[in-house]
């Protein structure tokens, strides 16, 4: 089973993914994910450059506010406002709080992690939890692009892979095969010098190996590997984007993806009014919760 952990890191791990983590047949690993991997950096922030465009700012919610609280939605699928009364109890504004460092108590209330082990408490009625529903629990809430998950790590996996490629000298490694008498002892360690040099900055040098009455067999290459043309680079990052993208269900004109024929993707109007219509207000209509709680004159509401 996971065991995956909020930290104190830039990662996210919400309280309730191991509930749900599990589903993607990885098991026994402990997997802090990476908030700025790409292509996460496209959809995340675009989902909460949308969210705030049509926001309009009040007393009791600022638009910097509600753009931390969104961008906590986006990644954990979940937000949390401090409620902050006045002397007769209104609330007259809300306050960010962390997504990344918040916990519900057993006994009710909610507590935030604080350096150093220490913890801040909450009462239950001075947090507004803003949460995207899980069929398994109804704690925290999940984030919808977990079915994704798998495309992103394998997208991850291919671009370390090809760095991993160009920084051991741009080749996949092969055997330097010898069969003649005449090179001596002296000579091998040279050339075995002169090949691990080779690697890294300043590869693709040249070698000169001067065999008298050598064969032409004497020495032999023989690859292990074609990068180039075997692991498919470019066609594995190209699909892992594309799921990734639909994990998102963000088409890929908004997600800054380049066409590849000169038709593009339509018309960016309507595939951008679409989005907002299907994607956007819905999430609109759960950030609107927290307009039970403040005064009259200091709800927060979007233009349509």
């Amino acid at each position: 089973m996971w065991t995956l952990q909020k930290q104190q890191s830039p990662c996210i791990s919400a309280g309730a993914l191991f509930c749900i983590v599990p589903a993607l047949g990885i098991e026994n690993r402990s997997v802090p994910i990476p908030v700025c991997l790409s292509p996460f950096p496209v959809p995340i922030p675009s989902k909460r450059n949308l969210l705030l465009r049509d926001f309009i700012p009040s007393a009791g919610c600022s638009a910097q506010t509600m753009g931390r609280a969104a961008l906590d939605f986006m990644v954990f699928g979940e937000g949390y406002f401090q409620r902050k009364r006045n002397v007769i109890g209104q609330v007259l504004e809300l306050g960010h709080l962390p997504a990344l460092n918040m916990r519900r108590k057993v006994g009710g209330g909610f507590l935030m992690l604080r350096p150093n082990g220490q913890h801040l408490h909450f009462e239950e009625d001075d947090v507004e939890h803003v949460m995207d529903y899980d069929v398994e629990q109804n704690i925290y809430g999940v984030p919808d692009y977990l079915g994704g998950m798998h495309a992103l790590l394998l997208n991850e996996s291919a671009t370390l892979f090809r760095r991993r490629y160009f920084n051991n000298g741009a080749h996949a490694g092969f055997v330097f095969y010898t069969n003649d008498p005449n090179l001596s002892e002296e000579d091998e360690k040279a050339l075995q010098a002169k090949i691990a040099g080779s690697k890294g900055v300043g590869n693709f040098r040249s070698l000169f190996v001067n065999i008298p009455g050598g064969s032409d067999k004497a020495i032999q290459i023989i690859p292990v590997g074609d990068i180039a043309t075997k692991d498919e680079f470019e066609r594995i990052k190209n699909i892992t984007r594309n799921d990734v993208i639909a994990a998102w269900r963000m088409n890929p004109a908004l997600a800054g993806v380049m066409p590849e024929n000169a038709a593009g993707f339509g018309d960016i109007e309507k595939i951008d009014r679409v989005y907002m219509n299907n994607e956007i207000r819905p999430i609109m209509q759960l950030f609107l919760q927290v307009n039970c709680q403040l005064r009259t004159d200091r709800k927060v509401q979007w233009s349509t």
